[in-house]
């Protein structure tokens, strides 16, 4: 979800800048988030979650807008399964690696005023999928831009998308990123070529 560079310094998402807020006092096992398999969920859009390519657009339209424009969070938890993960992730500044397991309040909490504050779209720029039966894993390429007339995005990366189907619908189970750097940059092999991006 882009929103995050490496940590502890802002990372890019899919799902983003809510990564300033981690430092590695933060790291997986120090502070583990809150449950909230019990939260009720905000009916879904139909259009929202009738397929794979419906609710990857959802997720990536809902965090999106331009600087002062309240997101529709009701939306975003909707497409969330109950006790869905976001998983940001980054290094410290001695190398080794860092991350930080939200609920998808947590993630709005922690992401939602800045992204709002500053402006963030996010778009799909690639995808690798691999599926057996209900469930779906996506390597989801993205590019992070603060205005849609940014001549450049000011981040990329790749989401780790986790889907369910549960027979009527399509749900998010867990979003799971790493920002792009010089030195992990995306595999070409998960960028949509010049042809398939105009069709997202």
């Amino acid at each position: 979800m882009s929103l995050l560079r490496s940590l502890p310094r802002p990372l890019s998402s899919a799902l983003v800048v809510a990564a300033v807020l981690l430092t590695p006092a933060l790291a997986v096992g120090q502070q583990p988030a809150a449950r909230d398999t019990a939260r009720e969920v905000p009916a879904a859009r139909p259009a929202d979650v009738e397929s794979i390519d419906a609710i990857m657009r959802a997720v990536y339209d809902v965090i999106s807008g331009p600087a002062g424009q309240p997101r529709d969070w009701n939306r975003f938890r909707s497409l969330m399964a109950p006790g869905a993960r976001l998983i940001p992730t980054g290094k410290r500044p001695d190398g080794t690696g860092v991350l930080r397991v939200w609920t998808a309040e947590e993630y709005i909490t922690n992401a939602g005023a800045q992204l709002e504050r500053t402006g963030f779209f996010e778009r799909e720029i690639g995808r690798k999928m691999e599926r057996y039966g209900n469930v779906v894993h996506l390597m989801s390429a993205y590019d992070s831009k603060r205005a849609l007339t940014d001549p450049a995005p000011f981040a990329r990366g790749v989401n780790s998308f986790q889907l369910f189907f549960d027979g009527t619908r399509w749900w998010v189970v867990t979003i799971y990123w790493e920002a792009e750097t010089p030195g992990n940059p995306i595999p070409p092999a998960l960028l949509f070529d010049r042809r398939d991006r105009g069709a997202r």
